[in-house]
């Protein structure tokens, strides 16, 4: 066995021992400790998808001209997705109305390490074994340039039209014929109001020296560089690479400045959560979580915008089960399991209709901005970019140097 087979092992037994959730793990950040870990492989290989991309776009393109899954008995399929992304009884509410088994696996603890164990199969053409995968949408982008999704078949996801209007057209898959939202969260300021004694609302903050030393920032680039730029009036989303690592530079002055005490994942929790910090880089939907323990956190959408991702669910090439997969996208945009869904996770939804009906059974999550944040937070807040993959290990190797990962 070579040492990243090893390493790779390694790694899919401590994700099974430790049960990490979503919440709690490393998560999108995760892949900066992987390179020096030894997965960079994993991330440089995204380099060689670029070799079969025109031969296997052109097939996909022609597939979905004509996509046709006819129905058949759904039988026992793979779902692969984060942890502790849905409340387990939707899984089983599906099973009783539609017949067969849903086998949902929670393997998916970061874009770059879940890619880098299925690679092989998706550069040979041979199916991974899953028939919905969950990607954030700069690893989904990856996928449909590459060819390595099934085109969907809309007529078998006729709530597809309980889309919100804004996730409609994204840049990488304009009609949505390779993917539909999962859920979406926002990447903004948390803060103590009890150490910081006054409200906040500028991406400034993290920089600001009042601070020093009680700020954490995401090691995703995707989202701290993201921030950095918003700040300067930079449009992330069409951002060049260069912006990018201008950015990522910029992060690392004030770092060896001593400005943040770490730079984290998920963990950021913690810190926040005993008041180690006053400010944390953090995801929307964890804070709502979080407010039940502390009621002093607060998070807001800063003034200069905010970053927002998308996790996207797809049918991988090859899939077995291309119709149970549709059958699944329809029942999810079901806005009566949409707010199931939403009501356990705390993520923002793409589902219209949600919110009325959470208003009904739970008004407090109905009511919450951050899981429903109104039309004009939502216009401040901007995608992430769909870069090469040279670029984006350009932008991983910049940030990984920064951390010290």
């Amino acid at each position: 066995m070579s040492d990243r087979e090893k390493i790779e092992s390694a790694l899919e037994q401590f994700f099974a021992d430790e049960r990490l959730s979503r919440r709690r793990f490393l998560g999108r950040g995760a892949s900066l400790g992987l390179m020096a870990g030894g997965l960079a492989t994993a991330i440089s290989a995204c380099g060689s998808i670029e070799g079969v991309t025109k031969r296997r776009l052109g097939a996909l393109q022609q597939a979905a001209a004509g996509v046709n899954h006819p129905k058949v008995p759904i039988g026992t399929w793979e779902f692969s997705n984060w942890p502790l992304y849905i409340d387990k009884k939707v899984l089983k509410t599906f099973n009783q109305r539609y017949g067969g088994t849903v086998k949902y696996v929670e393997d998916i603890n970061d874009n770059y390490e879940f890619f880098g164990k299925v690679r092989q199969q998706l550069q040979d053409g041979a199916p991974i074994g899953r028939d919905i995968v969950v990607l954030t949408d700069y690893m989904a982008s990856r996928w449909v340039s590459s060819g390595y999704t099934m085109p969907i078949d809309r007529k078998n996801v006729p709530n597809g039209k309980n889309l919100t209007a804004t996730l409609r057209s994204p840049g990488w898959d304009p009609k949505r014929q390779y993917s539909l939202p999962w859920q979406t969260y926002a990447t903004g300021l948390a803060y103590n109001v009890k150490l910081t004694g006054r409200e906040l609302r500028s991406i400034r903050e993290f920089f600001n020296p009042e601070w020093k030393g009680r700020v954490t920032v995401l090691s995703d680039w995707h989202d701290s560089a993201g921030l950095a730029m918003l700040m300067r009036g930079i449009d992330p989303t069409t951002a060049t690479v260069d912006r990018y690592l201008e950015a990522i530079d910029y992060v690392g002055q004030q770092n060896s400045k001593g400005q943040f005490r770490r730079f984290t994942g998920n963990d950021y929790t913690t810190d926040l959560t005993k008041g180690n910090v006053a400010i944390a880089m953090a995801y929307s939907g964890d804070v709502v979580q979080l407010q039940s323990d502390n009621p002093n956190l607060r998070f807001v959408f800063p003034e200069e915008g905010a970053m927002l991702a998308i996790d996207n669910m797809m049918i991988p090439e090859k899939a077995a089960h291309p119709y149970a997969a549709e059958v699944m996208m329809n029942f999810v945009y079901e806005p009566e399991i949409a707010a199931r869904i939403c009501d356990y996770v705390n993520y923002i939804s793409p589902v219209d209709g949600v919110r009325e009906i959470l208003l009904r059974t739970d008004p407090g999550v109905g009511r919450n901005q951050l899981i429903f944040p109104d039309k004009a937070t939502l216009e401040r807040c901007h995608g992430y970019p769909a870069l090469s993959s040279g670029d984006e290990l350009l932008c991983n190797q910049a940030m990984a140097k920064v951390t010290g990962a």
